[in-house]
């Protein structure tokens, strides 16, 4: 451990100071409702997607595009070449390597809207392409969605069938995003007989790398999972064919009802991106017309999404809402320096927002009373146990009608928890590995396991709410996140970057559950986060700590300091110079507006395909950290 050393007067006195400048600007910058809503934003996948959307639904007629179309296209098309990078090629997450699939996707959108193929930036996009594999090393869903305008064989995508949805309770051993995506773009790809139409003459031929087979890549060995899936991707493929037109029609027809129901009581299919623009194609071969209630309706959830102010144009995966007033309302109780009517609002909003309808959560747990909260603004269908856990830390502070909901939510919880003792986001038990091998699972999120930043969020949550130390559950969650620490001492992150956060969060579970500051997981912890931290004093990590399966340190940033300190505080480290240098780190780097600036990713949407910057990280986190070293008895 570092040498401890006493915490100066002076100290305090600036992390006071520090913490109360902060206080002031969210004071400032809560919503008249009483919520607080950071942007969500993440790589140009999103609006290269969108220009995919345009073509679907409004393709150029003779060579053109129609005027307000083409205008939209043209503010995608500059958002997507503000990040290119020098070397030509698009990444994951800021200052990250050039990525395949974004480059592709990147690619396509700016070649279908007009940008020349001989201008430098795109030769230098396409060589980067081809170096990392070219179109035969995109994943699944890129190829799926080139093969619905002939841009990649039909024959060399993965099949998924709208009779899926006949197989009952199985799609929900699927993940609940992965399940929202399938099913709207099963109907799609089960629709799209003929290629949709695209510019005369376009191709996507120069992308192919020489030599390379289009087909779908095999396993050494016959008997092994993921060829016996290409195998019966094969028998899928022979049922599009030759399979019974009655009982696709009926797998089509069910596959909408799923939808449709799941469309009600929230802003779009799963309120994110990729069902909610699936789902639009659906309702389009469905002949929906465009004035049909159903369709109006995701066109205009799909179209939310977009930021587009004069000066940004951007989509956002989903709204963060919930999550954001969470966070902030938590850090702002922690400070005790919020004015009371501020958190009672926001506490209010968040009541607001209580899940009283059973979701897809409910066909493991039929007989469990719904609540909990979801996400963003509205999402009935879809609670999530992170989002209810960080609700119910951030409700202690809020003087609100809450306790019936609290029991409620604390109920839910205990019964969402997996057997293994740890909790996921969305269901139980969501853990067939197998399925992780199907063709179209190569986007590393066909299913929701359990993980340590969610499970020790939980137990302090529970336990906050009078759950007892020795009550099954905590002692199951405990046992979970000792099983689950790193030889190095550390926890990995499911939803944020990626050490750092589930580290911090396992700890801060740990010692809510009652375990000493003396117990080795504690100790290996907390010896762990001061030997990964910067020479100025802040942590960071790199999301290729994912790709790594270690710690890969990057430039500190805010949000990872705070996290190390949080979880150093929890560790009971109070004095040290580590903890010192930490607390420093966030009082120098404030804005004079009582902001910190962030441009790292260092949240995680899908590990190594999909990563998010959470625009109030930077600000929830570096208070609530601030607040607990405060706090912290010496």
């Amino acid at each position: 451990m570092t040498p401890s050393l006493q915490v100066t007067d002076a100290l305090v006195a600036a992390a006071a100071k520090t913490a109360r400048q902060s206080v002031e600007w969210f004071a400032a910058n809560q919503h008249d409702s009483g919520y607080w809503w950071g942007d969500l934003t993440a790589d140009t996948t999103l609006e290269a997607d969108y220009i995919l959307l345009q073509l679907w639904l409004y393709p150029p007629q003779h060579g053109s595009w129609n005027p307000p179309v083409r205008q939209q296209i043209d503010r995608a098309v500059r958002s997507i070449r503000e990040r290119q990078l020098a070397e030509g090629g698009f990444n994951l997450f800021p200052d990250g390597p050039a990525d395949v699939n974004a480059s592709i996707k990147a690619y396509f959108a700016l070649k279908v809207a007009g940008v020349a193929v001989a201008e430098a930036r795109m030769v230098a996009l396409r060589e980067t392409i081809l170096r990392l594999g070219g179109l035969q090393a995109a994943n699944s869903y890129v190829k799926i969605n080139l093969s619905l305008f002939g841009l990649y064989p039909r024959p060399h995508v993965p099949s998924i069938p709208p009779e899926l949805i006949l197989l009952g309770k199985t799609v929900y051993e699927m993940s609940s995003w992965t399940r929202a995506i399938v099913i709207p773009l099963s109907i799609v790809q089960a629709l799209t007989v003929e290629p949709r139409p695209v510019p005369a003459g376009f191709s996507l031929a120069e992308l192919l790398a020489p030599g390379v087979s289009l087909a779908l890549p095999r396993d050494d060995g016959f008997f092994n999972r993921r060829n016996t899936f290409l195998r019966i991707d094969k028998v899928f493929k022979l049922w599009e064919r030759f399979g019974s037109g009655a009982l696709r029609r009926r797998a089509i027809r069910k596959a909408m009802e799923w939808i449709t129901e799941r469309t009600r009581y929230t802003d779009g299919l799963a309120a994110i991106y990729p069902p909610m623009m699936y789902t639009i194609m659906a309702m389009d071969l469905l002949e929906y017309a465009a004035d049909h209630p159903d369709r109006a309706e995701a066109e205009n959830q799909f179209a939310n999404l977009m930021v587009d102010d004069g000066e940004r144009f951007f989509f956002q995966p989903c709204f963060s809402v919930v999550w954001d007033t969470a966070i902030a309302c938590h850090a702002l109780g922690e400070s005790g320096m919020a004015a009371p009517e501020r958190l009672t609002r926001a506490g209010e909003w968040l009541l607001t927002k209580e899940v009283r309808r059973k979701g897809d959560w409910s066909v493991k747990r039929p007989n469990v009373e719904p609540s909990g909260w979801y996400f963003e603004f509205a999402n009935e269908h879809y609670p999530d146990i992170d989002d209810t856990a960080m609700v119910l830390l951030g409700l202690q502070e809020a003087a609100c009608g809450k306790a019936a909901a609290i029991r409620r939510a604390v109920d839910w919880l205990l019964a969402m928890q997996s057997s293994d003792g740890g909790w996921a986001a969305f269901d139980v038990d969501n853990n067939w590995q197998f399925l992780s091998d199907v063709p179209f699972a190569d986007h590393n999120a066909m299913l929701d396991p359990t993980c340590p930043d969610i499970t020790g969020r939980v137990v302090e949550a529970l336990t906050l709410h009078g759950v007892r130390a020795d009550h099954p559950a905590i002692r199951k969650g405990v046992a979970y996140l000792e099983r689950a620490q790193e030889a190095d001492g550390s926890w990995q992150g499911r939803w944020g970057v990626n050490y750092i956060y589930g580290t911090c969060f396992a700890v801060r579970g740990l010692r809510a559950a009652g375990e000493s500051d003396r117990e080795v997981a504690v100790l290996r912890a907390g010896e762990w986060l001061r030997s990964i931290q910067n020479a100025d004093g802040g942590w960071g990590e790199s999301p290729e700590s994912y790709r790594e399966n270690v710690f890969v340190p990057a430039p500190s940033t805010p949000s990872q300091t705070a996290w190390a300190v949080l979880g150093l505080l929890a560790s009971g480290d109070t004095y040290s110079s580590s903890v010192q240098r930490g607390v420093e780190y966030l009082i120098q780097k404030q804005n004079a507006d009582g902001t910190w600036s962030e441009e790292a990713a260092t949240g995680t949407g899908f590990p190594n395909v999909f990563y998010l910057r959470y625009h109030l990280y930077r600000n929830s986190f570096p208070l609530l950290a601030l607040a607990t070293f405060l706090k912290a008895e010496r």
